[in-house]
């Protein structure tokens, strides 16, 4: 039946395909496949000696893991006319023939058949991107785009990537579902590198160049038909681009409306955010690059389905970077150096599922749908993984009090070099301090820790590259009483796109 299906869709795609190409003559098919090897171990900080305190069954992620796992993607563009494109693009991404031991296990101790368990929806064709594109819609300046597709505003740290890692995970031995907060996350061990970021959505520009001005609305999630209990995304983002230093400006309002939390007392007012800012970036010389943003959030906040009343928002983001170039044509090396800020305000939240608890204005930051990352390993905490110190809640809607995205101060420090053509070298070392204890415990406040992030990247030919990364996060001093290894991450990769 599985295989049906794909042979269905595959045909689908290529009936309209067919279809487009004797009208317009004018179709592009491309694609791309992605192979990775994955190691990591002690992803959640909990040293070994620990972890053999709590034995096989401790849904822990300490020990050692390796796996491996493709993304493979056809994507299909077709002009119609002059002013009307339209993109499909389906994938499959999967690791690599996962089966669930643990239910071998199960099966085995109640005397019943021990077959492996496997991922039903491993094999599943997925829609990435369908949308059409209409330019000149009504008169000249105006582009209009409908249906699912990318979005990016400036350097993404706002809103970017809308991560999605469908299908049905299996709680198998040795992988870290266990420790994504016990849920249901889909097709990936590491759902960082799903290839799904895109939005259902409908973007209107308005391109006055040197102005542009965007305005979307996406629908994040959704319950039943007729029911207010899901998530949508509207903004505006206003851009001007100078005609010296190579500079540019943007101010942006983005609002999450946001009612997926079911709430107690009838709670009037969702989860909403509200995000004002403005970005820029300039070269006052050819060789250097500066670069601001900074943004503030108004709206409610509700900190679990237990709380009997909104708290109002409060906060404030920053990032401010640097990049040097004043080598790169000096050196055969080509190389390039950096360094970065970023600053998310924070709130403790320790108190958050106790329904009596309204705490004032809330100050913490929401990540939104920010795209951009700069750490393989720490930027995830609280997103896709948790730690052995602070241990998911779900009945939060923070659901790790050191989660990454809120709360933090984080220094980067980069550079790169390139060897020869074909060969890239990369660092990234990564500083993070909290601003606010995570709890009432006062250890919990502080040095949060460090991560080194080492890539190199190699153009076999236009169409093949190979990469390697690693990436280590050595823990600091809100991480203690053995639940402060250091986490190790190394992913090997091989990309063919034609």
């Amino acid at each position: 039946m599985k295989v049906l299906r794909i042979l269905c869709v595959l045909a689908l795609t290529l009936c309209v395909t067919a279809s487009v190409y004797a009208e317009t003559q004018s179709v592009k098919v491309s694609g791309d496949l992605t192979m990775r090897g994955i190691y990591r171990n002690q992803y959640d900080l909990l040293s070994s000696e620990v972890e053999n305190q709590y034995g096989d069954n401790s849904n822990q992620s300490s020990t050692e893991q390796s796996w491996a796992m493709t993304v493979a993607a056809v994507q299909v563009d077709a002009d119609l006319t002059d002013n009307v494109t339209t993109v499909i693009r389906v994938l499959n991404q999967r690791d690599w023939n996962v089966t669930d031991r643990l239910n071998e296990r199960t099966q085995a101790a109640a005397g019943l058949s021990t077959a492996p368990a496997y991922n039903s929806d491993e094999f599943d064709v997925m829609i990435d991107l369908a949308y059409v594109q209409l330019k000149n819609f009504i008169y000249s300046p105006l582009t209009l785009t409908i249906g699912r597709q990318n979005l990016w505003f400036g350097k993404g740290f706002i809103v970017g990537a809308n991560q999605q890692n469908p299908g049905s995970a299996l709680n198998f031995q040795g992988n870290n579902l266990l420790n994504r907060f016990g849920g249901n996350y889909g097709n990936l061990a590491a759902p960082e590198y799903t290839a799904i970021n895109s939005f259902d959505s409908v973007k209107a520009v308005l391109d006055y160049d040197p102005w542009t001005i965007t305005g979307i609305y996406a629908n994040i999630t959704d319950g039943a038909v007729q029911a207010t209990d899901g998530t949508t995304l509207w903004g505006v983002n206003v851009g001007y681009k100078f005609n010296k230093y190579n500079g540019e400006a943007e101010g942006y309002w983005f609002y999450k409306k946001d009612e997926s939390i079911d709430h107690m007392n009838d709670i009037k007012g969702g989860n909403d955010v509200y995000t004002i800012g403005v970005r820029g970036s300039m070269d006052p010389v050819s060789w250097v690059t500066l670069a601001a943003e900074g943004a503030w959030q108004g709206g409610n906040y509700i900190g679990s389905p237990l709380s009997t009343a909104t708290r109002s928002r409060s906060a404030w983001a920053i990032d401010a970077s640097g990049e040097i170039r004043y080598f790169t044509d000096k050196f055969a090396w080509k190389p390039k150096f950096g360094a970065e800020f970023i600053y998310y305000s924070g709130d403790k939240n320790e108190n958050d599922s106790n329904a009596g608890n309204v705490g004032g204005t809330y100050t913490g930051w929401d990540p939104m749908y920010r795209g951009k990352f700069d750490s393989a390993i720490r930027e995830f905490v609280g997103k896709f993984y948790q730690t052995a110190r602070y241990r998911a809640d779900l009945t939060k809607t923070i659901p790790c009090d050191d989660a990454s995205y809120t709360n933090q101060y984080q220094m980067i420090f980069m550079g790169s070099l390139q060897p020869m053509d074909s060969l890239t070298l990369k660092a990234n070392y990564n500083l993070f301090w909290n601003q606010a204890q995570y709890s009432s415990d006062p250890k919990s406040q502080g040095w949060v820790g460090s991560e080194v992030d080492l890539s190199a990247n190699w153009d076999y030919t236009e169409d093949v590259s190979f990469n390697l990364l690693a990436g280590w996060f050595v823990p600091g001093e809100v991480y203690y009483d053995g639940m402060d290894a250091i986490a190790t991450d190394v992913v090997g990769s091989v990309k063919v796109s034609f």
